[in-house]
């Protein structure tokens, strides 16, 4: 049985992709920071604050020595702390970073000893992180939630770096989710929290050019 472990599956996206693994017949490590999971056969949770250190280190170590390698990572936990800001705003742009970014990179390095050669990881990013669409769709993006966008454009160089890294041994890839009826996307969204984790589980589970930004199958310009 594969393993895959996904941060932040107490709701949203995170828990549609849980299920969606447990149907697929995959054992799942899932990590949340609230909404703890009910108890599930071939699922173990564990606690996770991404915007601190020692819950990171913790955490990481209990996986570790739970005793199982990692087929697939999904780096899904994040936060949107200025979604009505039209320019930075530095204390929002701290605790964004933190999670979205430094916290997400901090757990994955610790994690890569467990890896499985040839396995894969992803880490949810989203086209308001692309220069390219940003640059060219300004009006779209509506001008908002910078510290979101910055999060999300330095999660990508972290896919490209790690990927260069791990070259021949671990898959790397960025994957935008769609815009998602959650707490974060609110309810005109396109798409469910299932369709969304359909996506992203077809990407997981195949091999894409390492390095690469992904949504339904298609590349995504940076």
């Amino acid at each position: 049985m594969k393993t895959v472990l996904i941060t932040g599956v107490g709701k949203g996206i995170g828990k549609a992709l849980k299920e969606k693994f447990l149907d697929e017949g995959y054992f799942v490590i899932g990590t949340f920071f609230t909404g703890r999971p009910d108890p599930q056969e071939h699922l173990k949770d564990f606690s996770l604050d991404l915007s601190n250190p020692a819950s990171i280190a913790s955490c990481a170590t209990a996986i570790t020595n739970f005793g199982r390698n990692i087929d697939i990572l999904i780096n899904c936990a994040g936060v949107l702390k200025d979604e009505d800001e039209t320019s930075v705003v530095a204390d929002k742009l701290r605790e964004t970073l933190e999670v979205n970014l430094i916290g997400t990179i901090d757990f994955t390095q610790r994690l890569l000893p467990i890896m499985q050669d040839k396995g894969h990881i992803v880490n949810i990013s989203s086209t308001a992180g692309s220069l390219m669409l940003t640059g060219k769709h300004a009006s779209h993006l509506e001008g908002r939630y910078p510290a979101y966008k910055i999060s999300k454009a330095a999660l990508n160089m972290y896919t490209v770096t790690l990927a260069k890294q791990l070259d021949g041994q671990v898959t790397v890839s960025s994957v935008h989710p769609g815009w998602v009826k959650t707490d974060m996307g609110g309810e005109d969204a396109d798409l469910t929290p299932e369709q969304s984790a359909e996506g992203i589980y077809n990407v997981a589970v195949s091999r894409p050019p390492t390095g690469g930004f992904w949504f339904a199958g298609e590349s995504v310009p940076w």
